[in-house]
């Protein structure tokens, strides 16, 4: 324990710890606007709407600073944002106490398929160019929000965007303080900051008892199960092993699998890997040094702690600040993670056009069969990999 809090002091670096604020950041600002929808199709109290954050809070932030100080990575996690979708079609025909059932279910299904190494031999099986075709598939989006905002928002926009290339020319590993600083003070001064009370209190958890059902079972813990580890898992993968950790699969799935079991009952849902979050973490602008960069995934930790401790608050506080501003913040953040992928993708000439197929169905965001664009994007990705690439040709294994 003391050797690991020196390493801590050692290698803590403030760009880590920015990293790591930015990735709480956009998931509060963000996929938390979903379960706020889901609460309010389920009619719940505020006490219990707190639970819930509490508990997808810190589900959250245990497993990711465990795995981060253990493996030396930054292994970022989060609460299912497609299962939450899933939830604001259920409710409120399916009562919440089906709900916890259900998320019960898919944490004890996906923490065996973790236990089996099943999960790691699939990935196993993904070459590095499908598998960057999807993560740039998945973060297109948010490189083109940013300049999307600036719809509404131009001045400010056009003014981070200023600071983030004279940043990357000055100083490269505080580019994203800067930014983040510049795009906060252009909003306060222009009042564009949205007004909200703020009144710090703690937050206690709600128990909620399961209540088991085939209709629960079948529509939301089936659908949780595929969208977690196809939607989730499966790109938090390729974007730790892209980055050039070769953390295995099995212990990161059952990390979460039993943090989800922890805080079923007070309403959190599944616990995955991060993706499109994790990729603020695990590039240059992190820190320099690849094996000093697991400290942003501590600070993500710590930073969700501090939002369950005060969930019913903290939200408020990130309520301040305009969409658009996260918007560009996440854009301007991932346009090295977007870069790296797609280079990655293209790179090899034999596998380029399967990359680019994977690319396209991924960043389209098709719906086929209850299934997200990453699902497809992977499959027809795959596909086209195997038709049009040479027998002779090995494909490279993440």
């Amino acid at each position: 324990m003391v050797t690991v809090i020196q390493d801590l002091k050692q290698d803590w670096s403030l760009s880590a710890s920015v990293a790591g604020f930015l990735a709480v950041l956009i998931a509060y600002a963000g996929p938390l606007v979903i379960f706020f929808q889901a609460a309010q199709a389920a009619q719940v109290s505020e006490a219990m709407m707190a639970s819930w954050i509490w508990g997808i809070s810190i589900g959250t932030a245990i497993p990711g600073i465990y795995l981060s100080i253990k493996y030396k990575a930054p292994i970022v996690t989060a609460w299912s944002a497609p299962g939450t979708v899933l939830l604001v079609t259920l409710f409120p025909q399916m009562s919440i106490n089906e709900a916890v059932a259900a998320y019960i279910i898919s944490a004890i299904v996906i923490f065996m398929v973790g236990a089996t190494g099943y999960f790691d031999k699939v990935l196993q099986w993904i070459p590095n160019s499908i598998a960057a075709g999807m993560m740039a598939g998945i973060l297109f989006q948010f490189g083109l929000g940013l300049f999307v905002a600036t719809d509404t928002m131009p001045f400010i926009i056009f003014s981070m965007l200023g600071c983030y290339l004279l940043a990357k020319r000055l100083s490269p590993r505080y580019t994203m303080i800067w930014v983040l600083l510049c795009g906060v003070t252009l909003s306060l001064l222009l009042g564009k900051m949205n007004p909200v009370d703020i009144n710090f209190t703690m937050t206690m958890p709600v128990l909620i008892w399961p209540e088991w059902s085939w209709h629960s079972t079948f529509n939301l813990a089936v659908p949780l199960i595929l969208v977690s580890l196809s939607g989730q898992f499966l790109p938090g993968m390729a974007i730790l092993n892209l980055s050039g950790y070769d953390t295995p699969a099995k212990p990161i799935v059952m990390a979460t699998s039993i943090a989800s079991l922890a805080v079923a009952c007070v309403g959190g849902i599944t616990i995955t890997l991060a993706a499109i979050t994790a990729a603020l973490c695990t590039g240059k602008d992190a820190h320099e040094l690849k094996e000093k960069r697991y400290i942003a995934g501590v600070a993500n930790g710590i930073f969700y702690l501090l939002g369950g401790l005060f969930a019913s608050s903290i939200v408020l506080v990130f309520s301040l600040l305009p969409q658009e501003l996260i918007a560009a913040l996440a854009g301007l953040a991932l346009i090295g993670a977007i870069s790296a992928n797609i280079t990655v993708a293209m790179k090899d000439d034999s596998q380029r056009e399967s990359a680019l197929i994977t690319f396209l169905a991924t960043a389209s965001g098709m719906q086929f069969l209850g299934l997200s664009s990453v699902f497809w994007g992977i499959c027809i990705g795959m596909i086209a990999h195997y038709i049009l690439t040479k027998k002779s040709s090995k494909p490279v294994v993440v």
